[in-house]
């Protein structure tokens, strides 16, 4: 299915209403917490309504042809649901357009990441969208080595999560390359991404997460070796552990 840039549903106002319709008072308390947003941590400042994701899933299949305007002007919205919805609806859209729409998809959404600022933000586009436009496109992976140079710790994110297409196709040198390059991060949330991503590859090809570990697990930052290591049998899961 092509889509029509100039095709519309609605607005990023009226997207917002319709998330409001779906409000949880106990959610909009736990949330924040959840997504730690307090001073100093990693989702300071951002707000939440507190609409559930399935709720968010509905509204946005009632918004699909929402226009690329709009959809921006959605992830600039404060309220991280708006900003999530927009992203079903780009992802929606992503898996239905034609070769041609989806290299102008990819460059919409590399212009608008400041709004994509947390990791649910960032693990529900990325993969479904960057990591299978880089699969199709091998001469694009270059996107992934310059998100992951950013200095903004949701790109960088991105370019791991985004390799997750290409593990699954067996292809697995990319993730190798980033996870080295993340070996000295300082951030959890880049160590649990590269973990889970060297977790996935491993289940496809057991020696080349072996293989990895062997080399890195001595100077693998604690969280990254345990995603890492998380489905290999006990013993082996002790041996790296030790290290």
């Amino acid at each position: 299915m092509k889509i029509v840039p100039g095709d519309t549903v609605g607005s990023a106002s009226r997207l917002l209403d319709e998330l409001k319709k779906h409000i949880r008072p106990d959610k909009a308390a736990f949330l924040p917490r959840f997504f730690k947003t307090g001073p100093g941590e990693y989702g300071e400042g951002d707000r939440f309504l507190g609409v559930m994701v399935p709720d968010q899933r509905n509204v946005a299949r009632n918004f699909r042809t929402l226009n690329q305007k709009e959809m921006s002007r959605a992830l600039d919205s404060p309220w991280h649901e708006v900003r999530l919805t927009a992203l079903f609806i780009f992802v929606w859209q992503f898996g239905r357009a034609d070769e041609k729409s989806r290299k102008e998809l990819i460059q919409f959404y590399l212009q608008n990441t400041q709004g994509i600022n947390n990791w649910d933000l960032v693990d529900t586009s990325a993969p479904q969208s960057l990591g299978i436009f880089v699969l199709e496109n091998p001469k694009e992976r270059r996107i992934l080595y310059r998100l992951a140079k950013s200095k903004n710790l949701w790109e960088q994110r991105m370019a791991v999560v985004s390799t997750l297409p290409c593990i699954k196709q067996g292809e697995f040198g990319d993730i190798l390359k980033l996870s080295e390059q993340f070996l000295s991060h300082k951030h959890d949330l880049i160590h649990k991404a590269t973990g889970w991503m060297l977790r996935e590859a491993g289940q496809r090809d057991l020696k080349v997460l072996v293989s990895f570990l062997e080399s890195h697990s001595k100077e693998m930052p604690r969280t990254m070796l345990r995603y890492s290591i998380e489905k290999l049998p006990e013993f082996m899961r002790k041996i790296f552990m030790k290290r």
